[in-house]
């Protein structure tokens, strides 16, 4: 870890230079995931051409090689350097919450670079809780910990998410779920159509909003040049809840979500094995 460690610490000219090494080596030689890749694009965009696919998946390996050297940058970027970056529209929908007293939920996706968000909020006055999934290797988790910790973000396991959440209910923030990831629990989850899937959508994201009265906001983001992002913050839901369908507020989260990676297809993690779980398996006719 210690050299990731240092590796961040290089210009970000010098590791775009590594980056375009490692796109060649997880494209062209390697091949990461490339066949389950490769069935995502066409299985989503049944309208678009061989040759429209085959770019859309060129510019998704690029940019994958690029998120890796930007995360490992993130720690040691100053605060106008990320609020550089990382410019956000919309900024008054957010600002208006703290402002007013009210904490919020911000339903993000692993879409464009992810990781540089939160701390382009706590720079600009939002205070950020970002939740997480733990990974296996302790020194990976300790490694990614440390990079999601910068500019004051607090970093939520996601099996304490409900814990912190009441422990942490007085203090004014915006609690950050990436909430497009495939359900550990598909028996329970919301299914709805994705992308020309059926789709199985974590409930707990719902039932958090539901729960704590939340307002929730969904943060499109999408890459305007390399290196260089810009977030656009749209409203999903508003309390009070009570009238709202089971499965409202996902399904406009969904929604939002599909519409921007229909407008920037390469920038969705098309690697991540979404589809894994079918309906039919876990849903009685």
């Amino acid at each position: 870890m210690w050299l990731l460690g240092w590796l961040g610490r290089l210009p970000l000219a010098f590791l775009y230079k590594i980056s375009d090494v490692f796109y060649v080596l997880i494209y062209y030689v390697v091949g990461y995931r490339k066949k389950l890749v490769t069935q995502h694009l066409n299985e989503s965009f049944p309208e678009k051409t061989p040759q429209e696919i085959i770019k859309i998946r060129k510019e998704f390996y690029q940019l994958l090689a690029d998120l890796f050297v930007e995360t490992l940058k993130l720690p040691f970027l100053s605060a106008e350097e990320i609020q550089e970056r990382v410019r956000i529209d919309n900024f008054e929908l957010i600002k208006n919450y703290i402002d007013s007293g009210q904490s919020f939920l911000s339903f993000s996706a692993h879409i464009a670079n992810w990781e540089w968000v939160p701390g382009a909020l706590t720079t600009r006055g939002i205070p950020v809780d970002v939740v997480y999934k733990t990974l296996t290797g302790k020194q990976s988790d300790a490694f990614m910990v440390k990079v999601r910790s910068s500019f004051g973000v607090y970093p939520i396991p996601m099996q304490r998410l409900m814990r912190e959440v009441v422990a942490r209910r007085k203090i004014i923030r915006t609690t950050g779920l990436v909430a497009d990831q495939s359900p550990h629990e598909p028996e329970h989850a919301h299914w709805l159509p994705f992308l020309h899937h059926e789709t199985g959508f974590f409930p707990g994201t719902e039932k958090i909003a539901r729960a704590t009265k939340m307002p929730v906001v969904f943060g499109e983001m999408y890459r305007t040049g390399r290196g260089y992002y810009t977030v656009l913050f749209h409203s999903v839901a508003e309390p009070p809840y009570d009238d709202l369908p089971e499965g409202a507020i996902t399904n406009s989260y969904k929604n939002l979500l599909e519409a921007a990676i229909r407008r920037h297809p390469s920038e969705w993690l098309w690697s991540h094995n979404r589809w894994k779980h079918k309906k039919e398996n876990f849903v009685k006719p």
